[in-house]
């Protein structure tokens, strides 16, 4: 009887020290994750001093509010909403407003008193020159201001690269860019099967006046070099692109030698009724091959970004493999 008791109380105690040692263990582990959660949480609120054109800024690690007017595709890429947009007067990058439908917008030049009424976070300019209505100094007053270099601003893949790191984000550039790549090899591949070495040319219509991509402006460069597509001479042949980009005469675009022209214009543009009278324009040889195809989404042909280049891809691709 007495081995009995002896036992069961060396089983309670056993039971005892189980359950001390586990209360122990969870203390310990709701102490871990507490003081996780504080580091991340301080972690979240540290700041960065990030070089820049304009010399060095200091910024959040998380920013929030971020103003940055005619960036707004690298920011969307990267999954992040600006505080408003870009626009000159009603106008604003059509092709984004999926994502930026009713924010606010913000006139191009940023200016000061519009800039302080959104109170950013954090304001980007995509260069020296967009600083247009106001000093680097009055802007950093205001919020930490970030400039890009000319040498990214002009360079689309830098731009989002720069961006990634701006945000904290590199990951989701990297990522991005990878998706781009695939998406240019696969359109690239269909494209050769459909058309061949037929050349296709660009020719945007705005007012009365015709302007033709070379080959390194805007979707031009996306269309030659990642989609493999064939230059035609006329478009071999025209002079270095400019920062300024000038109409061209319309006798000069009666000599365009392209397979296939996709012409970019909004419904309604005195340009398409000028060349739909034009007997230079109607001698053409896309013209004369039916294979002139009107594009009535101009904004994302005209910038230079990630999200607005897949776009002119799955534009090009549709068209040109039916």
């Amino acid at each position: 009887m007495l081995r009995s008791k002896s036992l069961l109380l060396f089983s309670l105690l056993i039971m005892l020290i189980a359950v001390t040692a586990c209360n122990n263990n969870e203390d310990t582990t709701s102490s871990e994750e507490n003081s996780s959660d504080e580091n991340q949480g301080e972690q979240s609120n540290e700041e960065r001093t990030l070089t820049h054109e304009m010399g060095e800024v200091t910024i959040p690690s998380n920013p929030e509010r971020i103003l940055a007017p005619y960036l707004e595709d690298p920011l969307v890429a990267l999954g992040e909403q600006p505080v408003a947009q870009w626009s000159i007067g009603d106008t604003v990058l059509d092709y984004l407003q999926p994502q930026l439908e009713g924010l606010p917008k913000i006139a191009w030049d940023l200016p000061l008193e519009q800039t302080i009424n959104q109170d950013p976070g954090l304001i980007l300019f995509s260069s020296p020159s967009a600083l247009q209505n106001g000093t680097y100094e009055e802007y950093s007053d205001i919020a930490p201001t970030y400039v890009f270099s000319e040498e990214n601003s002009s360079d689309w893949r830098k731009q989002l690269t720069q961006m990634g790191e701006i945000l904290g984000k590199q990951k989701e550039a990297e990522q991005a860019l990878a998706d781009f790549d695939q998406k240019a090899k696969k359109a690239k591949a269909s494209l050769k099967e459909s058309i061949g070495d037929e050349s296709v040319a660009f020719v945007w219509s705005s007012g009365e006046q015709f302007y033709v991509f070379e080959n390194t402006r805007y979707g031009a460069e996306v269309l030659y070099n990642d989609l493999g597509v064939t230059q035609p001479e006329f478009i071999k042949n025209l002079p270095e692109a400019e920062a300024q980009w000038n109409p061209i005469a319309l006798e000069k675009l009666g000599q365009m030698d392209a397979d296939h022209v996709f012409l970019i214009a909004q419904d309604g543009e005195a340009g398409l009724e000028i060349l739909k009278n034009s007997s230079v324009w109607q001698s053409t040889p896309a013209v004369e091959n039916d294979q002139v195809y009107q594009m009535n989404e101009p904004s994302h042909w005209t910038i230079d970004g990630v999200i607005a280049h897949g776009m002119t891809i799955d534009k090009v691709t549709e068209t040109l493999t039916q």
